[in-house]
């Protein structure tokens, strides 16, 4: 019988991924994450991931499966690879995704180590995506579940991790998934949706960085296209790319953040034509099918988690960069987010967003 942990987040997707994988006869284990730093300790929501509501609930579950369950401390992993990441990209003008980061250091390789360690086969999750094999390499498709697809959280996984990852979910929607829930009687059946960030607990991120991280909020000017110092900006980690409230200036026509200018750590804005690109440069890849491009390839390319694939072309200019050039501009192109490359429902991989550029 194969041995398989499960990452029990206390939420209905894992602890049905769990009932599932023993229904199919594997030997389930569950595993949760203790991630949380001491300076949220104090701060427990239960529409969060890994809180302690959460441990809690996983632990009902495994109690109600008859499963062993297991709570691994990670929090110096966690701080390390993906607070400090996020800190530290916000710092450079950059907005980060944290969860694609956790993915790659934390789930499915901390805590992933952590299965091995105590004898297991795989490592499975509650994700909505799905893991088949093709021509001798392990390949990741979208969900059945469109609305709940989360592949574009995943494309960093390797082929070890692949080859030892399950996800039982995949030909399952979320409402078949909360029906399963209720009839196994588990009471977070209608729990609500894990949202947003897990370790900034009032989902209010500059709050997280300014109370805990105030040296990064440095004050610098707010600069119109032309360089023309138009106001004050309150630290970048304070804005995004095409955003238009709160920037408490007034050019008699409605202006967007158009870059964050690190080395000037300037807030450059513009009207919203400028806040479209036509392309971008993506750094630190993986991709899945096949180990590097060769050449021109035609693509989607989905360059935010809530944003949906558009037509695009893929070129290698250098070891670790490709040139993405889209069919039509996109607008509010991020630097420091992941942009995902597919052909229909299968995932190519994907990379970071460097920068983005116009063709004139």
């Amino acid at each position: 019988m194969k041995k398989v942990m499960i990452a029990m987040s206390g939420g209905v997707d894992s602890s049905v991924a769990a009932a599932l994988l023993k229904e199919e006869g594997y030997e389930v284990i569950g595993g949760t994450m203790h991630i949380f730093p001491d300076y949220e300790e104090a701060t427990d929501r239960e529409d969060h991931c890994c809180s302690y509501s959460a441990v809690r609930d996983a632990k009902r579950v495994a109690q109600k499966l008859e499963i062993p369950h297991f709570v691994f401390n990670l929090r110096e992993e966690f701080q390390e690879k993906v607070i400090d990441y996020f800190v530290d990209e916000y710092s450079l003008g950059r907005t980060p995704n944290p969860c694609v980061m956790c993915n790659k250091e934390i789930k499915f390789a901390a805590l992933h180590k952590k299965a091995i360690e105590i004898g297991c086969d795989y490592i499975a999750s509650g994700h909505y995506a799905k893991i088949e094999k093709e021509n001798g390499r392990y390949i990741l498709k979208k969900g059945l579940d469109e609305n709940k697809d989360q592949s574009y959280m995943l494309y960093v996984l390797n082929q070890e991790q692949l080859s030892q990852t399950l996800f039982p979910l995949s030909e399952y929607t979320k409402s078949e998934i909360r029906e399963k829930a209720k009839n196994l009687g588990f009471e977070i059946h209608n729990k609500a949706e894990s949202q947003e960030i897990c370790f900034v607990p009032d989902d209010d991120y500059v709050r997280f960085l300014d109370n805990n991280y105030p040296e990064i909020s440095n004050t610098g000017p707010i600069l119109d296209s032309e360089g023309n110092k138009v106001g004050e900006h309150e630290g970048l980690a304070h804005y995004t790319i095409g955003q238009r409230r709160g920037l408490g200036i007034s050019m008699g026509y409605p202006i967007y953040v158009t870059n964050l200018d690190y080395e000037k750590n300037a807030v450059i804005v513009g009207k919203d034509k400028s806040v479209f690109s036509d392309g971008l440069i993506a750094e630190e890849l993986n991709f899945i099918p096949f180990e590097d491009i060769d050449g021109r390839m035609e693509v989607e390319a989905q360059i935010r988690y809530n944003s949906f694939p558009v037509k695009a072309y893929i070129e290698k200019i250098k070891n670790d960069e490709v040139k993405v050039e889209f069919e039509e501009a996109q607008r509010a192109v991020t630097p420091g987010q992941s942009v995902v490359f597919y052909l229909g429902d299968l995932v190519l991989g994907g990379g970071i967003i460097k920068k983005s550029f116009k063709n004139s």
